[in-house]
């Protein structure tokens, strides 16, 4: 009970300091843009350590639940064991050649390690998709037979 408490007060106040800061914005003219820049700037601020905070929460709060429970720490471990060998076949299937952009301009020299990680990330939204689909076909095939 005075957890709950406490939460709300604190996401109460938290709520009236974002809509200070945006009602600051408002009384703003948007035709003076430094004067426009300096009143969001605060906002923006705002919103970014607000963001951090809550993945930083949310990050620790799922590692300490997984270290009271070692099944499912068993289970993640594999799981990025998994990710790993994954991102390993896609850096060896990655090309490292030169990367031309939408408009034709050059992205990424050939040979550049900006240009071998695009590929790697392309590989491996390639092997991901293919085992996603591999999944789903099973689990439809799966679903055929028992029906």
């Amino acid at each position: 009970m005075k957890n709950n408490r406490l939460i709300t007060i604190v996401v109460a106040l938290l709520s009236l300091v974002g809509i200070v800061l945006f009602l600051m914005t408002m009384g703003v003219d948007s035709e003076d843009k430094v004067a426009m820049s300096d009143a969001v700037s605060p906002l923006v601020t705002y919103s970014l350590v607000l963001l951090m905070l809550t993945a930083a929460v949310t990050v620790l709060a799922s590692v300490f639940s997984l270290f009271k429970n070692p099944a499912a720490l068993k289970k993640a471990l594999l799981g990025i064991l998994a990710m790993g060998v994954l991102l390993v076949i896609s850096y060896m299937f990655s090309s490292d050649g030169q990367v031309i952009g939408a408009n034709n301009e050059l992205v990424a020299e050939a040979g550049s390690s900006v240009s071998k990680n695009t590929s790697t990330g392309i590989w491996l939204s390639i092997i991901l998709i293919v085992i996603a689909g591999g999944f789903f076909v099973w689990d439809l095939l799966k679903g055929l037979v028992k029906s």
